[in-house]
Order: C-alpha cells, then sequence, then structure tokens
C-alpha cells in the first residue's frame, strides 16, 4: 500500500482525471507527489521521460495523462489520437519498469469494448468482436496499454494495473464547442441557449444511446482504492452501475441550467454505440461504490463551469 510519504507521479494532473486524483491524495494525506505540465515535460518524448524517471524516481504512478476528445475529435483527428496515445503509454510504461516503480495505474476507457458487447460489459468482453468506429483509433491506443501492462506483468512480475473509467464528467471538463464530450458540450450548449434566449437547442442524433456517466471525483476516490487493495494485470471496471439515454442527459442538463426551450436532434449526425454500460460487480465485490448521483454531479459540474465560462468563452 502507498504509505504518506511514498514519492507519487500523477501524469496528466492539470486534467480532469489528473487533477481529481492529485485532489484525492491531498485530501487523503500523500503529501509527496511529483507533478509537471506538459509545457515541462513532453510525454511522448522517450528521453525526456526517461530522464524525468531517472532524476525523480517515483515508487507510484497514476498514468492519466492522454490526448482525449468527443466522437467529433476522434473521427477526424485519429492519426493524432493513436499516435500520442501509444507514445504516452510506451514511454511511461517502459520507464516505470526500467527505474523500478512500485506499482503503476493505467487508466484506460470503456470505449475498449467492442460496439456491441453484451450489456452491462464485462471485463472479459475485450477484444470480442469490432470496435465502434468513431473512436477505433483512441481504443486501439488504450488497448495497446492495457497489453503492455499486462505483458510487464507476465515477463517481469511488474505490478501494473489497467482500471477501465465509464464516461467521466466533473471539475476542470474540457469545454470546448467542437471537441468536447457530451456531458460539457450538452452543459455550454443549454447555458448559451438559456442566455441567448434561443429558442430551441438541437442535439446530435435520435438522443436514444444509453450511456453510464460517473463523477470525476468518484473516479478519483476508486483510483486511490485500487491502488491499495488491487493487484491484478487483469483489467477492472470503474463505473456508477447504471445508465441513462443522451434525451434523458439533456432534459437533465437543460434544468439543472435552467434552459426552457425546446430540444431537437439532428438525425443527420452518428449516435456512436447504442448502449455502454460496464458490469461494476467486480469492483462492488472489492467493497467500493460511487458516492455522487447523477444531478448532484451535473450540478457540481455547472457550477464550476459558470466559475470558467468567461475564460472558456474567449
Amino acid at each position: 500500500m502507498m504509505q504518506k510519504i511514498s514519492k507519487i507521479y500523477v501524469a496528466g494532473h492539470r486534467g480532469m482525471v489528473g487533477s481529481a486524483i492529485h485532489r484525492a491524495l491531498t485530501q487523503a494525506g500523500y503529501g509527496n507527489m511529483i507533478t509537471r505540465p506538459s509545457a515541462e515535460l513532453d510525454l511522448r518524448n522517450q528521453q525526456d521521460v526517461f530522464s524525468f524517471f531517472e532524476k525523480e524516481k517515483p515508487e507510484y504512478v497514476f498514468l492519466a495523462a492522454a490526448k482525449v476528445g468527443g466522437i467529433l475529435a476522434n473521427s477526424q483527428y485519429k492519426a493524432d489520437f493513436i499516435y500520442d496515445n501509444l507514445m504516452i503509454e510506451a514511454n511511461v510504461i517502459k520507464a516505470a519498469h526500467d527505474f523500478k516503480v512500485k506499482k503503476l495505474m493505467l487508466l484506460g476507457s470503456s470505449c475498449i469494448y467492442p460496439k456491441f458487447a453484451t450489456q452491462p460489459i464485462q471485463e472479459e468482453s475485450l477484444l470480442t468482436g469490432a470496435l465502434e468506429p468513431t473512436n477505433d483509433a483512441y481504443a486501439v491506443a488504450k488497448i495497446a496499454g492495457i497489453k503492455l501492462c499486462q505483458s510487464f506483468h507476465q515477463q517481469y512480475g511488474d505490478n501494473f494495473i489497467s482500471v477501465m473509467p465509464s464516461n467521466l464528467y466533473g471539475y476542470g471538463d474540457n469545454y470546448h464547442p467542437v471537441n468536447s464530450h457530451v456531458m460539457p458540450a450538452l452543459i455550454r450548449r443549454f447555458h448559451e441557449a438559456k442566455i441567448k434566449e434561443s429558442p430551441e437547442v438541437i442535439i446530435w442524433g435520435s438522443g436514444k444511446p444509453l450511456r453510464e456517466f460517473l463523477f470525476a471525483d468518484d473516479l478519483a476516490d476508486a483510483c486511490l482504492f485500487l491502488m491499495n487493495q488491487y493487484n491484478s494485470p487483469e483489467i477492472i471496471n470503474i463505473g456508477s452501475g447504471s445508465d441513462v439515454s443522451i434525451q434523458e442527459l439533456a432534459i437533465l442538463v437543460a434544468d439543472v441550467v435552467g434552459y426552457t426551450g425546446k430540444i431537437k436532434n439532428d438525425l443527420s449526425k452518428p449516435d456512436g454505440t447504442p448502449r455502454k454500460l460496464m458490469d461494476v460487480s467486480k469492483l462492488h465485490a472489492l467493497g467500493w461504490k460511487h458516492k455522487v448521483e447523477l444531478r448532484e454531479g451535473i450540478t457540481f459540474s455547472y457550477r464550476d463551469f459558470l466559475t470558467r465560462y468567461e475564460t472558456i468563452s474567449k
């Protein structure tokens, strides 16, 4: 288990997930953390990463750094998504092995699973079917990271674990008007429609796909729990265990934001995977469950969005 004085490196500490992990570690009393912004340490550069590990010698690593985006970004920038994420994972995982890190956690994604996996998705579904085409490049990179962790465990005995979060949202989310995920995209869209008094808001697709959402601070809590309790190379899902349709989500976000206009669907846009609910029975059996329910989490996120909107909108 991590000690309060253990040297802990949070890769990607400025992102939504990494900052939530950093916040959780701080609140739990871990005081010996290492961070580097991407401007100071490019994780795609192997020499820079190895020099960093050689100098700092972290004992525990949370690999939360990644190039991420919503359905449009994943579709348009496939080369960037697969290359950047492959390089980040390969460099950090290899450095963790070479410099004898006690334990590494790779943060994956629910998009690694087949498009038509049996619901709820069990960990054993990995590589049993075709991926969702709109984000297959990102998914392949994450699967490669999982296999890299498992291979180092099998060949060298490294304690490298991989966790698969469901769709995430929370403090510090990316509210870019084009490249964001569905939750922050809806929050921004409904907020701007409210202040402009727009009569309607258009959402992509039919609204029928079902998605599971987890507040990022809940994920961080689960990550600390698993870093101290879980030592298997087999992947483990992290989620809320329940899902909601995109249409229902849009209605809920509109209500929290205070938008009272109409919601219309653009059927020319893709729906993506029809359903993506993760089986979290493995995690529940270990003794962890989420705390923040969806409406409460959206309320927290909207408040955070409002504090940052003037900067975001420029």
